[in-house]
């Protein structure tokens, strides 16, 4: 479990433990980064699928965004593209056991999400009433 370190103002920008306690962040926030690539890894999550099959379960993403998505996943070993010879030409994707690693960050964010709508949602009621 990474602990979470209590720097002073001073140390905070300067210190290479900072820097180096911040650095696997944002490398995991460069290959994640973007609206869309988390919910194609959940929507993969059920197994393998094709492209038009994860348009539809993702909803609102443009075949271009996609394939621009799926591409970078792949090239970051998190999904494979498997083509099957058939006429026409099959192509299916599917979460490679690097992907499958994420697992518990997409069930946090899930939990999160859950924990923070309510909260949300509680306090624009309040607004409302």
């Amino acid at each position: 479990m990474v602990q979470l370190v209590d720097f002073t103002e001073k140390q905070r920008f300067n210190s290479p433990e900072c820097k180096n306690h911040m650095r696997p962040v944002q490398d995991a926030l460069d290959v994640l980064h973007g609206k869309w690539k988390l919910l194609i890894l959940l929507a993969l999550s059920g197994g393998p699928l094709r492209f038009k099959e994860i348009q539809r379960e993702v909803g609102g993403i443009t075949a271009k965004m996609l394939s621009k998505e799926l591409k970078d996943l792949e090239m970051n070993e998190l999904v494979q593209r498997t083509v099957y010879d058939t006429i026409p030409v099959a192509v299916e994707y599917s979460r490679t056991a690097y992907g499958a690693s994420l697992n518990k960050v997409l069930e946090e964010l899930h939990n999160w999400g859950l924990q923070h709508r309510r909260r949300v949602m509680r306090k624009s009621r309040a607004v409302e009433a």
